[in-house]
């Protein structure tokens, strides 16, 4: 997909065009490259914030190193959005402090703005604004931009280019402002909630699209509460309930810790199966329902013993497939409930 991320001036302009320059302000004297900002992209310390009575985010730290996808995961209203929109510098912590490429998102907005793009949860245009209005129009915001008609074409808005803002389904919407975010090609992608409201299919080519966005040395922050989308995306990722972060590593790492044990379910006949099966090193328990045996145990090694136990003792298998635990699990094990609550 070369063309998407080709670099090309803003075409057809106005004369006199805003180059990320906020009404009012002054263009910042120097604008650090990537190679000024050595150590993390993100660094939050401590910050929280409060809405009257409510607690929406309560002394959350991280980092997120250049080159990866950072995932914030968690339920609906655990202060996913609050987090990011603190990072971006939407809204002031009440506490806490926030770096971003070492500076403070907020007195710093002025020049990170050309570095960053953003897709926020929920977002609007005008009604009569054309898609390709649209995306000319956040072109013109910036002194480069990549390739929008790729962009269009591979976000699958290339039919929908002449259409109204205001007659796009809830899924194209959401691909546009994924295209608005990506406009720029920012050091620095923000996702809030990227896919919902997509298809399958439509979830897919988003998901091909952000794996792309790291390959080129950029990082990618998005907040998610599909935990497929986090294991299928992320490098590294946060929970979040009730304002806390509650655990943070790799994907594979918090399923390793949280929920080890694995389980391979066997179908078969044989009269002394599940005794066999109890005898391996790495079976922990074994437990039948007619035909159907499901053996639970913990390291690599399961599924292999469990397959030399059926070879060696000749036992005829009506079916045969192992469980992995996932992050779903691993969010069950921390709280107790559904992180799509």
């Amino acid at each position: 997909m070369p063309a998407l991320w080709t670099r090309s001036g803003a075409s057809e302009a106005p004369a006199q065009r805003p180059r990320g320059v906020p009404p009012g302000g002054e263009a910042p004297s120097k604008i650090e490259s990537p190679g000024m900002s050595p150590g993390p992209v993100i660094r939050v310390s401590g910050i929280r914030k409060s809405y009257g009575k409510t607690l929406a985010v309560d002394d959350v730290s991280f980092e997120v190193p250049p080159g990866q996808i950072f995932g914030l995961i968690g339920p609906n209203g655990a202060g996913k959005t609050t987090t990011m929109e603190c990072v971006e510098g939407l809204r002031q912590p009440d506490r806490g402090t926030i770096e971003v490429f070492g500076l403070d998102p907020i007195r710093g907005a002025q020049a990170l703005q050309r570095r960053l793009g953003v897709q926020l949860q929920e977002a609007h245009l005008q009604k009569r604004i054309k898609v390709w209005e649209a995306v000319d129009l956040w072109a013109s915001l910036f002194d480069t931009t990549v390739d929008a008609a790729a962009l269009l074409d591979q976000l699958g808005l290339t039919e929908k280019r002449n259409a109204w803002f205001m007659t796009l389904s809830g899924g194209q919407k959401q691909r546009l402002f994924i295209a608005l975010a990506l406009i720029n090609d920012p050091e620095l992608v923000f996702l809030d909630e990227l896919t919902t409201g997509l298809d399958p299919q439509a979830r897919h080519t988003i998901w091909d699209l952000v794996r792309e966005i790291p390959a080129r040395g950029k990082t990618v922050f998005l907040t998610t509460h599909l935990m497929e989308e986090a294991e299928r995306l992320c490098d590294h990722v946060a929970i979040i309930d009730h304002g806390r972060i509650i655990d943070h590593d790799t994907p594979a790492g918090l399923v390793a810790r949280h929920c080890p044990e694995r389980s391979v379910l066997v179908s078969t006949t044989h009269p002394d199966a599940a005794s066999r099966f109890r005898a391996l090193s790495s079976v922990d328990r074994v437990t039948s329902v007619d035909d159907q045996l499901t053996i639970r145990g913990h390291g690599p090694d399961l599924v292999t013993e469990t397959i030399h136990c059926l070879s060696e003792h000749g036992m005829r298998v009506t079916a045969f497939r192992t469980e992995e635990p996932t992050l779903e699990d691993v969010f069950l094990t921390l709280t107790g409930r559904s992180v799509r609550q």
